[in-house]
């Protein structure tokens, strides 16, 4: 996981993440997804502040928005949404471009972690959102290569690290044949069913 994770650029799984932001609905933001507390404003939300907090661990900004625990809050969207989330995971992406913020100790959602972790974790997050929007919004989704390995390295060290073959970091594995696509492979250790649909 460390060697994808440091030579990983986040950007091009950012922009794929801000496409589906794009193509969502004005009338879909109340529909379901895959996490079971979160309509589609409240996915959109959580990738707002996701964004923000791991833009800041990135570059050791330490403070509220890497402190805050993502499970405290139900988030919601701002009115500029449609302009800020984009806006957020370009300044992300170019966080991770700076090769110190692989480097040392961070922290996102109240945790402290090494620099390279949490870029993984970063990677996880959008390629994992990036699944739950689509699936939730009806749209296409080829994540980033790249980015796809590193948030399946990620959740399969994170369940090898259970122990017990059934907990994932997100929730109860879901069992996945080994021959599926690597994205549903990822999906599965995540906690989420790969067939879901709203």
């Amino acid at each position: 996981m460390t060697d994808i994770a440091t030579t990983l650029d986040l950007a091009p799984q950012a922009r794929i993440v801000a496409r589906l932001a794009a193509g969502v609905r004005d009338e879909q933001l109340d529909g379901r997804t895959p996490c079971p507390r979160y309509a589609v404003r409240n996915l959109l939300g959580h990738l707002g502040h996701l964004a923000v907090a791991f833009r800041d661990a990135a570059r050791k900004d330490l403070g509220v928005t890497t402190d805050t625990d993502p499970g405290t809050t139900l988030p919601d969207l701002p009115p500029g949404w449609r302009e800020e989330l984009p806006a957020a995971l370009d300044a992300l992406a170019e966080a991770w471009r700076d090769p110190a913020a692989w480097t040392g100790m961070t922290r996102a959602g109240g945790v402290d972690l090494p620099g390279e972790v949490a870029g993984a974790v970063a990677a996880d997050e959008l390629v994992v959102h990036g699944w739950d929007l689509a699936r939730a919004t009806g749209q296409r989704y080829a994540p980033d290569p790249a980015a796809l390995r590193a948030s399946h390295a990620f959740l399969r060290a994170a369940a090898e690290e259970a122990g017990d073959g059934g907990s994932g970091i997100f929730g109860p594995v879901v069992p996945v044949p080994p021959d599926a696509p690597l994205l549903a492979r990822a999906v599965g250790l995540s906690g989420r069913d790969p067939g879901w649909t709203p």
